[in-house]
């Protein structure tokens, strides 16, 4: 791809620098427990939500541990610089296209974290992989995952890696667009669909990504084989490789994503077409 380092997107969040969370899975408190503790910490004139390392009480994507220079070699800022560019290239895409489709964009906010990471959505590391909360709007990235894509899933490049970025504001396009809200409506209306649902979510975001990626063609920032770190990008990642990565029998009543075949064809849909009305997953039988 065809991009200048150096530029910082201001939706970008650096939390590489920020602790681990405290607490992790489990300790996220609701209203009556937040009450709860603010009355005892009144009462005995002491911090009750330090004991329970925050509890809920932070910020969605903070990371609640001290925040501290971040340490990084030259090749991870030019990582970081490569996203910002990605980032700022989508979201300036679906900002233009929005009006078409009727609505208004409002931009993602991209968090950097390392390890592990609390959002609206709840607390999650680093090994779950990349990730949108609708929550807070933000997406979650762990640098690291971009190796992992690399050398265990064998897609290298960098329109592979921007494939996933690509892929994670898909699913912000789905939550502003109200797409995200209906299918989560559907699966608890058909709970044994819920696989069945997420699969043709997932297969949508691959489109949408697909979609920008026609858009950076047209601009001249794709070279030669982009395209097809892409389609390998989406293939990698499909449930029915994963399975067999895994040492499991391929089980499709068990996918979330879609196959590897399913998704690389649904990236090139959107490549192809440029048109995001091509991407209607939930009305295909493919």
């Amino acid at each position: 791809m065809r991009w200048s380092p150096g530029k910082r997107s201001e939706n970008l969040e650096d939390m590489r620098g920020a602790g681990a969370p405290r607490g992790g899975p489990g300790l996220r408190l609701g209203l009556g427990g937040m009450v709860v503790l603010l009355i005892l910490s009144v009462v005995f004139k002491r911090d009750f939500f330090s004991l329970v390392g925050g509890g809920g009480g932070l910020p969605a994507g903070a990371g609640a541990g001290t925040e501290a220079p971040v340490t990084a070699s030259p090749e991870e800022e030019r990582m970081v610089d490569f996203v910002s560019f990605v980032l700022d290239s989508s979201q300036a895409f679906w900002a233009r296209e929005f009006p078409r489709l009727g609505a208004t964009y409002r931009p993602a906010t991209l968090v950097l974290f390392r390890d592990a990471v609390q959002s609206a959505c709840g607390y999650a590391e680093a090994a779950s992989g990349p990730f949108y909360c609708p929550g807070d709007q933000k997406v979650y990235i762990d640098l690291g995952f971009y190796d992992e894509l690399s050398q265990r899933f064998g897609a290298p490049g960098d329109f592979a890696q921007a494939y996933v970025l690509a892929h994670e504001i898909g699913h912000h396009v789905q939550n502003l667009l109200g797409v995200e809200r209906k299918m989560r409506d559907a699966q608890q209306r058909s709970p044994g669909q819920a696989n069945a649902l997420s699969v043709r979510l997932e297969l949508q975001a691959d489109c949408l990504a697909g979609v920008w990626g026609h858009e950076t063609q047209q601009q001249g920032i794709l070279q030669a084989g982009d395209i097809d770190e892409g389609l390998a990008a989406a293939a990698s990642v499909g449930d029915d490789r994963i399975q067999r990565m895994s040492g499991q029998a391929v089980n499709p009543e068990g996918w979330t994503h879609g196959s590897a075949e399913q998704r690389a064809r649904w990236f090139r849909v959107g490549f192809d077409s440029g048109d995001p009305n091509r991407c209607d997953t939930f009305g295909s039988r493919d």
